[in-house]
């Protein structure tokens, strides 16, 4: 499958949810330039595909389909990031995550891989989106084995701290700076406050 590199890189050799998480924390959620520079060498062809949608076809297939939202969603924030273009395809994987969840492709994925499946839902700047994204983490949570509820609780979280936050101020005021926006009294203030950037 075409997707197999991106998925060998992104989730690795683990086999388990928190073997994964604890061997790929650092590439999804930290920042490293070397990181960055990885994704655009490696995957900066196959987003720019999937920007122009040139990888449509993708969207046919399960995995496919994740590949594609992972392509839109995640790498574009590394390889693009605190540029307008970090965000580019943030509309298109929003589209393709929601359907997705009606075809219920996540049900193909192991858990740990839903997580990415619901991302764009996190990400979208707007209330119906964020309350589905909770509802879709809360259900991860409540289905995860003990071991690994602690994980899934932590997405769970902030999950709910993502609308918390579109729930106060219908967008993210973290973004406002990188896509020209005026931030308002209420989100200057915010911003000064710890944890308020995602």
């Amino acid at each position: 499958m075409p997707w197999r590199p991106l998925f060998d890189w992104w989730f690795g050799p683990g086999r388990t949810a928190a073997e994964v998480a604890q061997q790929r924390h650092r590439l999804w959620f930290g920042y490293r330039e070397s990181q960055d520079r990885e994704a655009a060498e490696r995957f900066g062809g196959e987003v720019e595909q999937a920007l122009a949608g040139g990888l449509d076809p993708w969207g046919e297939h399960p995995e496919g389909w994740l590949a594609l939202t992972l392509l839109l969603d995640q790498l574009p924030r590394m390889i693009h990031r605190g540029t307008p273009l970090a965000f580019a395809g943030d509309p298109r994987a929003l589209a393709l995550a929601r359907e997705g969840l009606v075809r219920g492709w996540e049900r193909d994925l192991r858990p740990i891989r839903q997580v990415f499946a619901y991302l764009p839902l996190e990400h979208a700047e707007d209330l119906a989106s964020q309350e589905l994204a909770v509802e879709r983490f809360d259900r991860l949570y409540r289905q995860a084995p003990a071991g690994e509820r602690e994980l899934f609780a932590g997405f769970l979280d902030y999950a709910e701290r993502h609308r918390r936050v579109i729930a106060r101020f219908g967008r993210f005021p973290h973004r406002n700076a990188i896509l020209g926006r005026e931030s308002t009294a209420q989100e200057t203030a915010f911003l000064a406050e710890p944890g308020s950037s995602f």
